[in-house]
């Protein structure tokens, strides 16, 4: 399987007139007179999450007859919402999308408001993973893939770098979060070909640091044990072809904890006026944490989702 920048232009060509070009809205505070900081907002996508790009690019190349048997998703929550509002502007009637036991009512609810109905199995994003693709193999249901080796999914998260750079040819810096890798990867290949001295960062929550460990150990963690986190899109192991090609894209990885998490939330809605999930608030933690080990002089923030649940935003705010 490869993956290369053809996929994102393609991809990018196929969605432009579906998905949002979202705002690159610059930083009141976090920027001083050596460095700017601009918010990918991919938080402003209809679904409230870049995933839309992916979901949406993997099914508008399906047959009529993918479509016509139905569609199903795996998915934290964001990968879920996403595939069913791409299934609902496509017009695919059968849609399920398996969730873990725990996952937020916020996330449950956007995918039912678009229209497929929800499934919860397992205690964790991995377990989940098993028990979903039991269940979609033996109905026959077409898996659409949140981060694991499927290059039209990549392709779709990686116009968010196309855009990026139409939106500021000045960036020099693009720090992403790390789930399963779809994201980052999709960024890193394209932001490299449009402009290859750019530096792409990739940031995790320590309570979830497969992509950071399975370089570390030299070992592929397709599942990975985590702690309990803020971050419920960031959890699980990582996908195949990230593992595969990531390392040779990204300039760095980095770790940030629970509690810059929840302080970057506080943050980016008290300060910033931004409602955004714990998992997108890690670039946001990684400045205020490692500025200086990130550098840059133009830096974006890719700030990937909004749904976050509304009792731990009131915690959060709370505490912080």
């Amino acid at each position: 399987m490869t993956f290369n920048y053809e996929n994102v232009t393609r991809a990018y060509d196929r969605i432009k007139n579906y998905v949002n070009r979202t705002p690159l809205e610059e930083s009141f505070y976090l920027g001083d007179e050596d460095r700017r900081y601009f918010f990918k907002l991919e938080s402003q996508q209809r679904a409230k999450s870049f995933k839309i790009r992916g979901a949406l690019n993997k099914m508008m190349t399906l047959t009529e007859e993918e479509k016509n048997c139905g569609v199903a998703a795996i998915s934290s929550g964001n990968h879920g919402s996403s595939v069913s509002y791409a299934a609902s502007i496509l017009g695919i009637k059968n849609v399920i999308v398996i969730v873990p036991l725990g996952t937020p009512i916020s996330k449950i609810d956007k995918i039912k408001y678009f229209g497929a109905d929800v499934l919860q199995l397992g205690k964790s994003y991995d377990e989940a993973h098993s028990l979903g693709m039991k269940y979609i193999n033996e109905r026959g249901l077409t898996y659409i893939d949140a981060y694991y080796s499927d290059p039209e999914i990549y392709g779709g998260q990686g116009t968010v770098a196309i855009e990026i750079l139409e939106q500021n040819k000045d960036i020099d810096t693009i720090v992403v979060p790390i789930g399963g890798g779809g994201l980052i990867t999709g960024i890193a290949v394209a932001a490299k070909a449009i402009n290859p001295a750019i530096r792409i960062i990739g940031v995790q929550t320590e309570a979830c640091p497969a992509m950071l460990k399975s370089y570390e150990d030299n070992i592929f963690y397709e599942e990975y044990p985590n702690e309990e986190s803020l971050c419920d899109a960031l959890l699980g192991g990582v996908g195949k072809l990230s593992y595969e090609m990531a390392k040779d894209y990204v300039d760095d990885f980095i770790a940030v904890s629970e509690n810059s998490i929840a302080r970057a939330v506080s943050f980016m809605a008290k300060e910033e006026k931004y409602i955004v999930e714990a998992g997108s608030a890690t670039t946001v933690a990684a400045i205020m944490d490692y500025r200086e080990r990130i550098g840059g002089t133009n830096i974006a923030l890719v700030i990937s989702g909004g749904n976050i649940d509304g009792e731990v935003l009131t915690t959060i705010l709370t505490k912080y």
